[in-house]
């Protein structure tokens, strides 16, 4: 009988879920639970001792150089260890840095190639543990990435920005909420993008520390904060190639000036985050 109340009980979850998609209507999670018992450890960084540099390269930056992203700047040595987590402030430089002028610095770094011991992967369960930036025009997003992405060829299987979740805008334009979201055929005119999947948390995600995952098969998306499920999806038809993980902190407008709003970050808003860790099926593991 319990089993039977289970099954029920999940599908009219997964019948919620649905219709707030649909609706654009923010939501707890309110899935099945993470069943880890099914996967193995492939990948991991828990941030203890320096950041490892051959494992993380900077997003979109080259050497040591600084390039403007959206109203601020990215500088891969803004990222730093500290107490046994990665920390990614978001700074006001009056010197500039890395070549750049004056401005809001912070950092997106990745696990691409460019990396010596870079890691990528197809399939399996992607996890981040962190607490979110503050800062009304500033959000941070944990995210999965590859060159197919660009590819315009009417369908998401050869890459899909996979936005395990972005914070939104430090809680100025929803309180104690994150958003997940997909993205392929390029940024340009053939874009296609699944809308913002708004979930609400019962902390302060600006303040405390949660996990957001994303179990990827061949056949769907399946997003989980704190181990619940929050929706699942095939939009784009599913990639089916190897991505790699981005952690990043990004501020509102462009070329590196910040759009006009006075609620400006702290100068201590900062990106925090307690572990990476990425798993694959037991079936596909090495």
């Amino acid at each position: 009988m319990s089993a039977i109340f289970a099954k029920i009980t999940a599908f009219i979850c997964s019948i919620i879920i649905s219709v707030c998609v649909w609706l654009d209507i923010p939501m707890y999670p309110m899935g099945e639970k993470l069943d880890m018992d099914k996967f193995v450890i492939q990948f991991e960084d828990e941030f203890e001792g320096e950041l490892d540099r051959t494992v993380w390269s900077g997003h979109y930056q080259w050497g040591s150089t600084t390039e403007p992203r959206r109203g601020c700047y990215w500088n891969k040595y803004l990222a730093y260890t500290e107490n046994g987590n990665l920390v990614i402030p978001v700074t006001y430089l009056e010197e500039g840095m890395g070549g750049k002028g004056a401005g809001w610095y912070t950092a997106g770094i990745d696990t691409d190639s460019d990396s010596p011991n870079g890691f990528s992967q197809k399939f399996g369960y992607f996890e981040c543990r962190c607490i979110l930036p503050k800062g009304a025009d500033i959000w941070s997003a944990f995210w999965l990435m590859n060159d197919g992405v660009y590819n315009e060829d009417g369908n998401g299987r050869d890459g899909t920005e996979i936005d395990v979740y972005e914070s939104l805008c430090g809680g100025d334009l929803l309180p104690n909420a994150v958003s997940s979201n997909l993205h392929y055929d390029g940024y340009n005119d053939a874009h296609e993008a699944m809308g913002d999947v708004k979930v609400l948390l019962k902390n302060n995600p600006y303040e405390e520390f949660n996990t957001y995952g994303v179990e990827w098969n061949e056949n769907e998306y399946i997003f989980y904060i704190n181990g619940v499920e929050t929706f699942r999806t095939d939009f784009g038809g599913v990639s089916q190639n190897e991505e790699y993980v981005i952690l990043s902190v990004e501020m509102k407008g462009e070329n590196g000036i910040p759009s006009e709003r006075e609620n400006v970050p702290a100068e201590d808003a900062e990106f925090i985050v307690d572990y990476v860790k990425v798993y694959q099926y037991k079936e596909l593991a090495d």
